[in-house]
């Protein structure tokens, strides 16, 4: 049904998602097989190890086995369970790889399958940990800055160097070095004891 007034069309608009069958169950384990390994290849291409990978899909799937359903429907509700209750006894260091497992995994869905999700179960793809069921512990990355040096270390160093080569001076004192710590050590042959020094 179409109405024209002023040059202006107006229509009738369904949504095609009504029209559309609901998922199987096979077709779901299908999909979520599918985006497990584009979580695979993503985080290949991320340049990640294939240890790291591998400790993250374990566990993702760890996590998949005790939820008995798609990842993607996990809630906060059911972390707190999880992280809460099943894995309170844990390793601190094995609740923290699976919470970030587990949240890196959620920002692919988010970024990546969010609308296909949506589309196909009709739930809203939102990361089930969140500032009140994190464990504590995490630790974010730090930038290391190195302290300047002392103008007395870099006068020493551009003395001592000529060209980024040792001077011979240089070459001495550091050989003088060695040979001052080598002789206060025993001195230790191929199959013998050390020598005691009396």
């Amino acid at each position: 049904m179409k109405v024209r007034w002023l040059g202006l069309v107006l229509a009738v608009v369904r949504d095609l998602r009504e029209q559309r069958a609901p998922a199987s169950p096979e077709e779901v384990a299908d999909f979520e097989t599918d985006v497990l390994a584009g979580f695979v290849l993503a985080r290949a291409s991320a340049g990640l190890a294939d240890a790291t990978i591998r400790g993250d899909v374990g566990h993702l799937e760890q996590v998949r086995v005790w939820f008995g359903k798609s990842s993607w429907d996990m809630e906060a509700a059911d972390a707190d369970i999880y992280f809460g209750k099943v894995l309170r006894d844990a390793a601190k260091g094995t609740r923290l790889a699976r919470t970030q497992a587990l949240t890196t995994y959620f920002q692919f869905l988010e970024l990546r399958h969010k609308v296909e999700i949506h589309q196909l179960t009709g739930r809203v793809v939102e990361c089930p940990i969140d500032e009140m069921n994190r464990p504590r512990g995490a630790r974010t990355p730090r930038c290391v800055s190195h302290p300047a040096k002392p103008a007395s270390v870099r006068k020493r160093w551009a003395t001592s160097t000529r060209e980024g080569q040792p001077t011979d001076s240089c070459v001495h004192r550091a050989n003088s070095q060695r040979l001052s710590r080598s002789a206060s050590r025993p001195v230790r042959c191929f199959g013998t004891a050390p020598a005691r020094r009396s």
